[in-house]
């Protein structure tokens, strides 16, 4: 009986791991968070092919606290001028205050911030939190689950605070953003879940632009990726982002490619 029972519940906690799969989104971050007393480790790396083929390394740590508060710390590595280093650091935090569950779909709406600090030097007005600019962000995301079907958006303030020590002279300078997403997600596998431990393999596509409120220049980008999740605990991603409309002169993200692996620890708090 005791098997019985301890089986039971690991195929219903796999079933609930999987059951929103589809909303971990690539590029951007869902309105729901990690399991609660959960840490997650990732790994991300971006190939930008715009600039050469330069990278940076991000690895990062996500503490979920509890069903509404989770928190992540970044860092950032890269050889963009010339010798692979330490740029920068970030913290971003995010907490869910709504949400509306039924059977197979829920609706939830979170808000979200993020300090950075970077010791690049600025060469465009475009603004990227995670390693080019030192600055924060504020906003909104909210997502609706529709069984294998995950539907996401977000709007937020960016606003830069790069020093002029580190400002080129000539070049466009970074002051403010107004940054919006919209992402999708789709469970294609498993069909049935017959064990918690089936693999999962997720489609997805996300729009990602940006607008300088000031000037009115903007750009958006097309974000298609791929993602495979094994016991419920380790996920794969790999994606192409690439513009395809409107234009910020020097933006290092506009073509690129990126491969992450992240690890999750479930109720280790």
């Amino acid at each position: 009986m005791k098997y019985l029972l301890i089986t039971s519940l690991a195929f219903v906690l796999g079933l609930h791991l999987h059951a929103d799969a589809q909303e971990l989104f690539v590029f951007t971050e869902p309105a729901s968070n990690m399991a609660a007393k959960s840490i997650g480790v990732r790994l991300t790396n971006e190939d930008m092919l715009n600039s050469g083929s330069t990278y940076r390394t991000i690895p990062e740590v996500m503490v979920s606290f509890n069903k509404h508060l989770m928190v992540h710390g970044q860092a950032f590595l890269s050889d963009f001028d010339g010798n692979y280093r330490l740029e920068g650091g970030s913290v971003y935090a995010k907490y869910r205050f709504l949400s509306i569950d039924d059977s197979q779909r829920h609706f939830r709406v979170s808000a979200f911030g993020r300090l950075s600090t970077s010791s690049r030097p600025t060469y465009t007005e475009d603004i990227n939190l995670e390693g080019d600019n030192s600055g924060a962000q504020a906003g909104l995301v909210v997502t609706q689950l529709l069984h294998k079907l995950a539907l996401s958006g977000s709007l937020s303030y960016i606003k830069a605070f790069d020093p002029e020590s580190r400002r080129i002279t000539g070049m466009p300078q970074p002051d403010q953003l107004i940054s919006y997403s919209l992402s999708s997600g789709y469970l294609v596998l498993p069909v049935l879940y017959k064990r918690y431990d089936q693999p999962n393999f997720n489609i997805y596509f996300e729009m990602l632009g940006k607008t300088n409120p000031a000037d009115g220049k903007s750009y958006l980008d097309f974000a298609p990726a791929i993602q495979t999740i094994l016991n419920s605990r380790t996920r794969i991603d790999f994606g192409y982002r690439f513009q395809v409309a409107g234009g910020i002169p020097g933006r290092y993200n506009k073509s690129m490619f990126l491969l992450r692996a992240e690890f999750n620890f479930f109720n280790v708090l």
